[in-house]
């Protein structure tokens, strides 16, 4: 498999305590794995569980690049929460960025008291649309629920990701670094997860 460009641009986001730096590092990892180069850069909201997230990664064949992705070529967003993916898009995205976003809110605290409104997600899902060359809505934290925890929305996100086949790496390429991730009583739960995340994309 081949990158589509050199380089791929990859951003995963969401807010603080969902898991996508796990995610970052995990993907970075199995790309590793089959020769590419890897460059992470995480950034950071204002506080670090419920601010905003970011891992930046650019892949490459050949060489490697600065950490952080120039606004506006972001190739693949992939966001565990629906306004961080609005966020990144506005900022990062181009008519030819595909996004995956999982499509359950969490709200911020000025929603929940009331000081500020939560865009509904017909209007989010309606401007990604607009923005993207493709999108994928997929409800992970539903599917984290039924196994058990919210905890493993990260790794059926990246499960969706595989799904889509926008990054040049085969499905075992992936298990094969959820299983040095996760040994012993967890590993099932979380190549469960993983699996039914690639299931929630495929055509």
């Amino acid at each position: 498999m081949n990158l589509t460009k050199d380089p791929l641009n990859l951003i995963i986001a969401g807010v603080g305590g969902q898991g996508n730096v796990m995610a970052s590092q995990l993907v970075g990892r199995a790309l590793v794995r089959e020769n590419y180069y890897v460059t992470i850069g995480d950034t950071y909201g204002a506080s670090q569980r419920g601010g905003a997230v970011m891992s930046h990664l650019r892949i490459s064949r050949d060489s490697q690049f600065s950490p952080l992705i120039p606004e506006g070529q972001a190739d693949i967003i992939v966001a565990l929460e629906p306004v961080e993916a609005l966020r990144v898009i506005a900022r990062y995205g181009n008519p030819s960025t595909s996004a995956v976003i999982n499509s359950r809110p969490i709200y911020p605290t000025a929603v929940t008291v009331g000081d500020a409104e939560y865009p509904s997600l017909d209007k989010i899902r309606a401007t990604i649309n607009e923005l993207a060359r493709k999108s994928w809505f997929v409800d992970a934290t539903e599917i984290a629920l039924s196994l058990g925890s919210p905890i493993f929305t990260n790794i059926i996100m990246v499960g969706a990701l595989a799904g889509t086949g926008l990054l040049p790496l085969g499905r075992r390429s992936f298990e094969d670094v959820i299983q040095e991730s996760f040994p012993g009583a967890h590993l099932e739960v979380n190549l469960k997860a993983f699996a039914q995340g690639m299931d929630l994309v495929k055509a």
